[in-house]
């Protein structure tokens, strides 16, 4: 098996001869519970242990453990390393991450805030403190990941304290198709109303967000349909752009001090207008962004903020797949 394998870009390019030239294999896993707060060396207990997590992630870790299981198999004796996208929250205090429902749901059924897409909020907070010249320990950033899923996350010294997703994928910030924050009682309602709650589930994370308030989870469609005056579409923006600038003053409160704020993610990387929203009349938090530097954004990372700005404002691309490939290496050496 180690000296075959199906021609890739890597092998094309002669990056790889054999699979025996394979340092490691990095594998994404969303969800790790409290069990996994850092890469892990995959075997069969610990592989074991990520299947134990499908009922919190029931749409993502069973396609992650695939991956991982077809690895494996192709590639026998290569290192396999799960980086997870709930660890870098671990360090989250418990006033953060417990909810205030009977202590018994936390201690019997892990019921609490794991908070997602932690390899990505880590890589652009280390990009952010290269940038500013300072180590990462001694910073207090606001990280904005906005994508079709999205969420936002509080570090204080380089440690998230506090993040916008919560049990799932599911809370926080209005997302492409999932609603974000959502009074649970609606829920109930809508079970008494005669919606089964498979049904509920399923609107909740993809009928939802952009798509459920003017029937469009691209982003790009949705600005094309508001400037041709489509009343939906304008709604949408506003409701997302909303929810997040109350983040920002919920997670300046919490800081207290705000080093920098950093956009990232599909959204975040590419959407001029709403940065400008998100950021617009928040002077008094000191974010001050400079309206040309924002329109034009260009390369891995742009400083978008007025020169007297309190708070650098930041967008920075993030790499999450290099972030995977650097945790798996320290993993294995």
């Amino acid at each position: 098996m180690d000296d075959y394998f199906f021609p890739s870009p890597l092998s094309e390019s002669a990056f790889l001869k054999t699979l025996s030239d394979l340092l490691c294999i990095g594998h994404r896993v969303v969800h790790g519970g409290e069990k996994f707060c850092q890469p892990t060396l995959i075997d069969t207990a610990v592989l074991a242990e990520i299947k134990k997590m499908i009922p919190l992630a029931p749409l993502h870790n069973p396609a992650n453990i695939t991956g991982i299981e077809e690895a494996m198999a192709y590639a026998v004796g290569v290192p396999q390393v799960a980086v997870f996208d709930t660890a870098f929250h671990q360090t989250l205090p418990a006033h953060a991450y417990q909810y205030a429902v009977p202590q018994q749901w936390y201690t019997e059924h892990r019921v609490r805030r794991y908070g997602f897409h932690g390899t990505s909020h880590f890589y652009v907070a280390k990009q952010a403190a290269h940038y500013l010249e300072q180590s990462l320990d001694s910073l207090n950033l606001i990280t904005l990941h906005l994508g079709n899923g999205a969420s936002m996350t509080a570090i204080s010294a380089g440690k998230s304290i506090d993040t916008t997703m919560g049990m799932t994928p599911l809370e926080g910030v209005m997302m492409g198709t999932r609603s974000g924050d959502l009074d649970p009682a609606i829920v109930f309602y809508l079970n008494r109303q005669g919606l089964s709650n498979i049904d509920i589930e399923a609107a909740l994370n993809k009928q939802s967000g952009l798509k459920g308030v003017c029937g469009e989870n691209d982003m790009r469609t949705v600005h094309q349909m508001a400037e041709s005056g489509d009343q939906l579409a304008q709604l949408a923006l506003a409701m997302y752009s909303y929810r997040i600038k109350k983040y920002i003053g919920a997670y300046t409160a919490v800081l207290g001090k705000v080093d920098a704020l950093v956009f990232t993610g599909g959204i975040g990387e590419h959407d001029a207008w709403l940065r400008k929203q998100c950021c617009s009349e928040l002077s008094v938090l000191g974010i001050e962004i400079d309206a040309e530097k924002n329109r034009f954004v260009q390369g891995d990372l742009s400083e978008i903020n007025q020169s007297g700005s309190l708070v650098k404002v930041l967008v920075i691309a993030t790499n999450e797949e290099l972030e995977i490939a650097q945790q798996a290496e320290c993993c294995v050496q």
